[in-house]
């Protein structure tokens, strides 16, 4: 609490409304067969409700810097606000599954706008020897809504039915944007340029290869998914050589050039690829090793939540106190033991498996936002949305990677081993990234 306090009350708006839309992200999943019920879809169809808005947030977030340096603050944050609200309601009151799906895109797209935006302002109203704690802040927010979620949508479902769901969202969310326009503040510097209808086009690239890893898992390899693949990567290396031609591009890969921006955004991916990957694989040792009920997979998952949520502002502190280096040591190995427990130990004794995701989940707090705000510090103030971006599109695509690297690996040890079994191979493999945490560690910059 002593963190969140030390924020300004515009930092403060920023969080809550964050923390409301990432509740709303992680919650549908509860209502997947309330959904295939009600319209009478398969799950392959139901999935779009999650993967379409990972597609559609994915877009928008390289779009953020552009938003930022051309619309005031306050109607940037009032306009992404009204995007989700009108996406919410439209899932809320449609008659017909297209209907979620379409507001679904919405929500996305008003996420992928908000998430880059709310971390560089953050991030450019802090003084430098502040940032760890004011990130480490938003982790714990942000964690805390991986505990929150499952809850709240499950305590909404038991009582009302699935649109209550998107009413409970559009209600609050409406209710703080409100009551907090007072506090709003146009803190930003606008750097209006003119829009580059091209590189927004190209910009498809990043949803293509994110839809491709996304459905991969479920459809199998087709001719349209690999035309759909290669298409998307011409696209995105032909915005990257635009952006690299052009003396105020879109999105400014100058970051790049700034010594110890890429490690710590790569350390970034790594911690979120440990992250997602124990979201995705926990519940599966929970439900089909241990033969628990959905309500308490989920249940047993808020222990890492709660561990990651205590752990990361402590983690802030400690970024000031000792540099990202030792952080990033501490947080690998725990990674690294989080991964070594479940491969051993996963399928033999539960209070180990939730042990393991706890370090795993833990591991993320020493490495994730400490390595954003490094990437941060190491750019100049004009660069700092740029850099945000870039973290955060990078960072949805190897979680999505991960999820499928995950799924692949799982179906091709079940070929001939029991199901436990092939998820303890997993979790053997995946040791070898949070180790590349360890080489990574060498190249980060050392402030003197």
């Amino acid at each position: 609490m002593k963190n969140i306090r030390s924020l300004s009350p515009f930092s403060l708006v920023l969080l809550f409304i964050s923390f409301t839309m990432s509740i709303s992200q992680s919650t549908m999943t509860t209502a997947y067969p309330i959904l295939m019920k009600q319209f009478g879809i398969d799950a392959a169809a139901v999935q779009w409700v999650t993967s379409g808005f990972m597609v559609a947030m994915t877009l928008v977030m390289p779009l953020s810097p552009w938003l930022l340096d051309n619309l005031h603050l306050k109607k940037l944050l009032n306009l992404i606000v009204a995007t989700f609200l009108v996406g919410t309601a439209i899932a809320m009151v449609t008659p017909n599954f297209l209907g979620v799906i379409v507001g679904r895109l919405l929500e996305g797209v008003a996420v992928g706008a908000l998430f880059p935006t709310y971390q560089a302002v953050i991030m450019e109203n802090t003084p430098k020897e502040k940032r760890g704690v004011a990130m480490g802040t938003v982790g714990l927010v942000m964690s805390s809504a991986l505990a929150v979620g499952p809850i709240v949508s499950g305590i909404v479902l038991q009582f009302g039915t699935w649109r209550a769901l998107f009413a409970f969202f559009f209600i609050v969310l409406l209710a703080l944007i409100i009551f907090m326009q007072g506090q709003i503040q146009n803190t930003h510097e606008l750097n209006k340029r003119d829009f580059d209808f091209l590189s927004a086009f190209l910009l498809i690239g990043f949803a293509g290869v994110l839809y491709t890893v996304s459905i991969l898992p479920s459809k199998g390899w087709s001719l349209t998914l690999v035309a759909t693949l290669v298409v998307s990567i011409a696209l995105l290396v032909f915005f990257v050589i635009r952006q690299l031609r052009q003396n105020n591009p879109f999105l400014d890969l100058r970051v790049f050039e700034h010594r110890g921006y890429l490690p710590a955004m790569l350390l970034t991916g790594m911690s979120y690829s440990g992250l997602i990957t124990a979201t995705v694989i926990m519940p599966l040792y929970f439900q089909k090793v241990f033969g628990l009920a959905p309500l308490w997979s989920g249940l047993l998952m808020i222990p890492g939540a709660v561990f990651l949520s205590w752990l990361n502002p402590k983690s802030g502190r400690l970024l000031g106190q000792i540099g990202l280096r030792p952080l990033v040591l501490i947080g690998s190995t725990m990674m690294v033991a989080g991964y070594v427990m479940l491969a051993f130990f996963g399928t033999k004794w539960l209070f180990l498996a939730i042990l393991g995701a706890m370090l795993l989940e833990g591991g993320n707090a020493f490495i994730m936002m400490p390595a954003v705000t490094a990437a941060s510090n190491a750019l100049p103030k004009h660069l700092i949305s740029h850099g945000t971006a870039i973290i955060t599109t990078m960072r949805q695509l190897i979680g999505a990677l991960s999820i499928l690297i995950a799924g692949i690996l799982i179906g091709f040890f079940h070929k001939d081993n029991s199901y436990g079994l092939s998820l303890n191979l997993t979790a053997a493999w995946f040791i070898l990234i949070p180790l590349s945490g360890y080489l990574l560690a060498s190249r980060i910059k050392v402030e003197k």
